[in-house]
């Protein structure tokens, strides 16, 4: 692996990070240094086309919540010149009040390319592993 290499999983991973602060911190005035204009995502929910589709599903689905906070793993990361994929385990906390909250689970698989501008990702799909049902909170 050449240094290269590293310095662009390294960009990778945190872009992956990155993805999770935009979602629970409503960063979407930075959608654009994450996707690209033609980002494809597909979920459960269905499918979203661009920027601002992907804005809006993101919204439906998280603005009903007090907080969310997802934490990424096991990223494996496979670099091919301009192009990267990237897998990684999702698992989302979703605080539903004072007392309740739910977990799910999820396998995100992520594409790149190399921009003007940096790594940007161009695909991503989720796959559901698993939501519990409410819990009463024990902290």
């Amino acid at each position: 692996m050449d240094l290269r290499e590293l310095v662009d999983r390294s960009e990778l991973a945190e872009m992956v990070a990155r993805h999770s602060l935009w979602i629970d911190q409503q960063r979407y005035d930075e959608t654009d240094q994450l996707f690209t204009a033609d980002i494809a995502v597909k979920s459960r929910r269905g499918e979203a086309h661009g920027l601002q589709a992907l804005v809006d599903v993101v919204r439906a689905s998280h603005d009903q919540y007090a907080r969310t906070m997802h934490n990424k793993s096991n990223l494996v990361i496979t670099v091919d010149g301009d192009t990267a994929t990237v897998r990684a385990h999702d698992l989302a906390v979703f605080v539903i009040g004072d007392d309740k909250e739910a977990i799910a689970a999820a396998v995100h698989e992520y594409r790149a390319r190399r921009t003007s501008d940096g790594w940007r990702f161009d695909r991503l799909e989720i796959t559901p592993v698993a939501l519990t049902e409410t819990l009463h909170r024990a902290l």
